[in-house]
């Protein structure tokens, strides 16, 4: 490499635009990587579309994304960067940008968090064109300069003190989602199933076990609605009050952050109430049918649902009965009752209502579960913070290693 300083283009094999055109997508198969997939270093695949084999070959035919390949984000958000850390195929959906570091040049994982740093965004960002929605062009991205880059062997070492905690959040993202997955498996064995302690003793009356209820969502819950306070008042953001919408939603049980929040007068100024840690949330719009415990006290907008159960029904129960209610209505396809949810919504997702008895029993089981879920939240909460504190420091050669 020259003294002068090197572009993007010059530490890779090939910087290669995604096919501009949508991919038809079902429900299992290949990950197509769209923006809203791409992080600052790693892919958040939650939700994840995927494609058929087919679609696969036609979308990679310019180029087969591989491991240590990074895929880049042109717009919603431009600039987010992430490594293929796995074997399994990748395919760039719409709006993404493929790069192959050439590895004698430059360390893939060291490139995609310098990419990812303060400074890398600035220069790439500030070209960006697009009146609602920035994007940035290839030509820009080629050219991108990449100024003070260390030697090979110091590239190296900066990048893995990241990716040791790339590597904690994603272990702790795996054991959440077994925890979840544990405490779901259990609802259906007892309340789908019907193979609960002492089932074989109870009779089968209407579709249900004898002392049951077969009803609606409806019936079940509070539903409760949310507001926005006027965002032309300065004086409503930016609080200490997290102020949940659908582009919050996880697909995890609980959510623990938000993207804006208000203050208490904004929250005395919107329809929304302060609603207590563990209400439930279900989106009405945009992502529909999106469902998330609240991790701490939050208020909401006008395109969310809280929901409240009634006695007996708990809110842990009522989690895991609203994920199977939705999923049996999806599954019978009932005309676009999920293009948004009203509150005439609920009349039609089916509920089940057991004896309180078997409710304590359950919640016995899963509030341990969830419990664990809050402080590996918690946990991963504390790591990305360490970790965004870090990474523009290692990136700028501000902490030496």
């Amino acid at each position: 490499m020259t003294d002068e300083t090197p572009t993007l283009s010059c530490v890779t094999e090939f910087i290669v635009d995604c096919l501009h055109k949508t991919a038809p997508i079902q429900e299992t198969g290949f990950p197509l990587i769209r923006t809203p997939n791409i992080g600052k270093g790693r892919f958040n695949l939650d939700g994840v579309y995927r494609i058929s084999q087919e679609t696969y070959d036609k979308w990679t035919i310019r180029a087969v994304p591989q491991k240590n390949d990074l895929i880049m984000a042109r717009e919603a958000p431009a600039g987010n960067v992430a490594i293929i850390k796995s074997d399994e195929p990748h395919c760039l959906g719409q709006r993404t940008v493929h790069i192959r570091p050439n590895p004698e040049l430059i360390d893939p994982d060291f490139l995609t968090y310098f990419l990812v740093a303060p400074r890398q965004q600035a220069a790439l960002l500030k070209n960006q064109i697009g009146v609602h929605v920035g994007h940035v062009n290839m030509k820009d991205i080629r050219k991108l300069p990449l100024e003070d880059l260390p030697p090979m062997e110091e590239q190296m070492k900066r990048a893995q003190i990241i990716s040791k905690y790339d590597d904690l959040i994603e272990n702790n993202k795996r054991r959440i989602e077994l925890l979840e997955e544990s405490a779901r498996q259990l609802y259906k064995e007892w309340f789908v199933r019907f193979r609960f302690p002492g089932h074989e003793h109870v009779k089968i009356i209407d579709g249900v076990p004898d002392g049951w209820k077969k009803t609606t969502a409806d019936q079940a819950i509070e539903i409760l609605s949310g507001g926005t306070p006027k965002t032309k008042v300065p004086d409503y953001w930016n609080g200490d009050i997290s102020f949940y919408t659908p582009k919050d939603s996880t697909n995890t049980v609980y959510v623990s952050d938000t993207e804006k929040t208000i203050t208490s007068l904004g929250l005395e100024k919107c329809a929304s109430k302060l609603y207590p840690k563990d209400t439930l949330f279900i989106t009405a719009r945009g992502t529909v049918g999106k469902l998330n415990l609240a991790q701490k006290p939050m208020a909401m907008n006008q395109s969310c649902y809280a929901l409240v159960g009634k006695e007996p029904v708990n809110q842990i129960y009522l989690f895991f009965a609203m994920q199977a209610g939705i999923q049996q209505v999806k599954s019978r396809a009932v005309g676009a009752v999920f293009d948004a949810i009203i509150k005439d919504t609920f009349k039609v997702i089916p509920f089940v209502v057991p004896p309180e008895r078997l409710i304590d029993e359950f919640t016995d089981y899963a509030e341990p579960i969830l419990k664990q879920i809050d402080c590996l939240l918690s946990s991963t909460e504390k790591l990305t913070q360490a970790r965004d504190i870090l990474l523009p420091k290692l990136m700028s050669g501000e902490i030496a290693v």
